[in-house]
C-alpha cells in the first residue's frame, strides 16, 4: 500500500484568450503557448520515520525550493503556459517523483517572457534524500534545517543559488553537484553536515562558501573546466586545499597560508580537506 497521499489541483488563470503555436525544430512541432495554469502540489508526510527519496525533474524556467511545508512532505505551486510543463506526481513505496516531460522541455528555449514555467515548492521536516535534475534554468534553493541524508543536483546551463542558512539536523552522506556552463553560488555549506562533497562543472563562475557549523571532518572534491572559482572558509576552521591539473592562478587573502604545494587554514575542530582540479582558470581563497 502506498504511504503517501497526493493532491494536485489545476486551475486556469486565463491570462491569454488565444493560444499561439510556433515550431522549434524538426524534433518538436506545434508547441502551444496557452493560458497561464496553476497547479497546487501537496504530498503528505509518510506514515513512518523512513527516509523518502524525493526526485524533481525540471525543464527550463524558475525553480524555487525552501523549508516551511506544514504537515506535508512537499507542498507548493507550479505555474506554466505550455502543456508539456504540467508537473506529474508519482510515487512508489518510499520514492516520490515530481516531473515534467524533461526530454522535450529541454529543447524549448525560453524566448523573452513568452514561455512561463515556475515551481515554488516547500519541504517539511520528514527525513529525505533529494535528487534534482534540471535543464537550463534559474534556481533559488534554501535548504537550511531540512533533514537531508543525501543531496544530488544535476543541471545544464544554469544560474543557481543554494543556501543552508540552518544546520542540517541529520548527517548527510553525500552532496553531489553537477553543472554545465553556468553560474552558481553555494552558501552555508558547513551547515549541510556532509561527509563527502563532489562538485563537477563546466566553464563558469562559482562561489563555494563553507560557512556554518562544521560537525565532522569532511572531504571536498572539485573538478571544473575553464572557470573562476571562489572558495570561502571562515577563519578558524582547519582546512587544506590541494591542486591537480592546469590551474593558472591562485589568489589568497586573510588567514590562508601556503605550505608546499598546498594552502592551509589553521584552526580547531573538524577539518575540511579540499582537492581541486581545474583545466584552466582562476581560484580565489578567502576567509570571509
Amino acid at each position: 500500500m502506498n504511504i503517501y497521499k497526493i493532491l494536485v489541483v489545476i486551475g486556469a488563470l486565463a491570462l491569454t484568450t488565444l493560444a499561439c503555436t510556433f515550431t522549434i525544430d524538426n524534433q518538436i512541432q506545434g508547441v502551444t503557448v496557452g493560458s497561464l495554469e496553476s497547479t497546487e502540489i501537496e504530498v503528505s508526510e509518510p506514515d513512518s520515520d523512513q527516509i523518502t527519496r524525493v526526485v524533481l525533474e525540471f525543464g527550463a524556467g524558475q525553480l524555487d525550493l525552501s523549508p516551511g511545508a506544514r504537515d506535508a512532505l512537499i507542498s507548493g505551486t507550479a505555474t506554466y503556459n505550455v502543456a508539456e510543463f504540467e508537473p506529474q506526481v508519482t510515487f512508489d513505496d518510499s520514492r516520490v517523483k515530481i516531473s515534467q516531460q524533461v526530454d522535450e522541455v529541454n529543447l524549448i528555449p525560453i524566448l523573452d517572457d513568452q514561455l512561463q514555467n515556475e515551481w515554488d515548492l516547500q519541504f517539511g521536516t520528514s527525513p529525505m534524500e533529494l535528487e534534482i535534475s534540471a535543464g537550463g534554468y534559474q534556481g533559488d534553493f534554501e535548504l537550511g534545517g531540512i533533514p537531508l541524508h543525501e543531496l544530488r543536483i544535476a543541471e545544464g546551463a544554469a544560474d543557481t543559488s543554494l543556501s543552508f542558512s540552518e544546520l542540517n539536523p541529520v548527517e548527510m552522506d553525500t552532496l553531489r553537484y553537477d553543472t554545465g556552463a553556468s553560474r552558481a553560488t553555494l552558501s552555508g555549506l558547513a551547515n549541510a553536515n556532509f561527509r563527502d562533497f563532489d562538485f563537477r562543472s563546466g566553464a563558469g563562475d562559482y562561489r563555494l562558501d563553507f560557512s556554518g557549523q562544521l560537525q565532522q571532518d569532511a572531504d571536498v572534491s572539485i573538478k571544473s573546466g575553464l572557470s573562476s572559482i571562489v572558495i570561502i572558509v571562515p577563519e578558524g576552521t582547519p582546512a587544506t586545499v590541494r591542486f591537480e591539473g592546469g590551474l593558472t592562478n591562485v589568489d589568497r587573502n586573510g588567514a590562508w597560508e601556503r605550505s608546499g604545494g598546498a594552502y592551509t587554514m589553521a584552526g580547531e575542530g573538524p577539518e575540511l580537506n579540499i582537492t581541486i582540479e581545474i583545466g584552466a582558470g582562476n581560484l580565489e581563497l578567502r576567509d570571509r
